[in-house]
């Protein structure tokens, strides 16, 4: 007697809700409702990164960390809702019959596409133009950033038509000049023109001390720096460090930068300035702090606008 292939392929809600948790989208493919599956897939991705490269060009740095956060909430939410709704869909299709191209095949020819391609493509085209976070490694940004910050730098900076132009005080990330494979992260002193001159704890920008107050704790020096309408604080950690006499005019097409901890900085005292060119961001804020010698997760600093 021939054998008769059943043409019923009733669906399995656990695997349903197995694929949407894979991707978002994929239960509901499974089931055969595939405008169903866009709108979860667009919803997701919508929410999701490029929503958030979105709300740091464009909104308030004081608002984008509380945006950010509930860009990602709801992005989740959306993923939760597709996974229980490929769920409960799949509970009802008991007679259900498998169209030819759904099979094995095709859920992991979509997982990889999506993983391996799309995404990979979609995060570099974001980090390259709009955002990308860095982890701070080290105490030379102290007191803005201390080690296990983690912040995001915007993308749209230092660029034909970009609004606004760099100015003294920015914080920005750069490429390290003495090994391009390593990116850093000081403060603009000096702008292409500027003279700078560096004495003991005294930096001036075209024959203007920075310098408006200076205190000292614990054994350190803090320096309230300004420089027109900008004003931000550096620390001296080692006062008595004997560091270089800086003397010098920034080249056309060249900046000065500094580390706010001046006395345990790497920056244009040691390597010299840093090309316009090699200038890849200017960092906004503190989206997340992790410091286990200081007890750990930094409540204080989530959300940190930079000056």
């Amino acid at each position: 007697m021939d054998s008769i292939t059943p043409l019923n392929h009733p669906r399995k809600a656990w695997l349903a809700l197995l694929l949407g948790l894979f991707l978002p989208g994929l239960g509901q493919i499974y089931n055969g409702q595939l405008n169903r599956a866009a709108w979860f897939m667009l919803g997701f991705w919508v929410f999701g990164i490029p929503l958030l490269g979105l709300l740091v060009r464009y909104f308030p740095d004081e608002w984008t960390a509380s945006l950010m956060l509930g860009s990602i909430g709801l992005a989740l939410i959306i993923w939760l809702l597709g996974c229980l709704d490929a769920f409960i869909q799949a509970r009802y299709r008991a007679d259900y019959r498998a169209a030819a191209w759904q099979g094995a095949g095709t859920y992991l020819f979509l997982i990889l596409l999506v993983t391996v391609c799309l995404f990979p493509l979609l995060a570099q085209q974001i980090r390259k133009h709009w955002i990308e976070p860095f982890r701070i490694p080290s105490a030379s940004m102290e007191p803005a950033l201390i080690a296990g910050d983690f912040i995001y730098a915007d993308k749209h900076y230092n660029c034909l038509g970009c609004e606004p132009s760099m100015q003294r005080g920015d914080i920005i990330t750069f490429t390290y000049p003495n090994n391009r494979s390593m990116g850093y992260i000081k403060r603009v002193i000096g702008l292409p023109g500027d003279q700078i001159k560096i004495r003991g704890q005294t930096v001036t920008v075209n024959n203007t001390a920075l310098t408006v107050a200076s205190t000292r704790q614990q054994g350190a020096v803090v320096v309230q720096e300004r420089y027109e309408q900008r004003q931000w604080p550096v620390i001296w950690k080692n006062p008595r460090a004997v560091l270089p006499v800086t003397e010098v005019t920034v080249p056309a097409g060249q900046i000065f930068v500094l580390g706010d901890n001046r006395s345990n900085s790497n920056d244009s005292r040691y390597f010299g300035t840093v090309p316009l060119a090699d200038v890849t961001g200017r960092a906004r804020q503190v989206w997340f702090s992790y410091n286990s010698e200081l007890g750990g997760l930094q409540w204080d600093r989530v959300g940190l606008v930079l000056h």
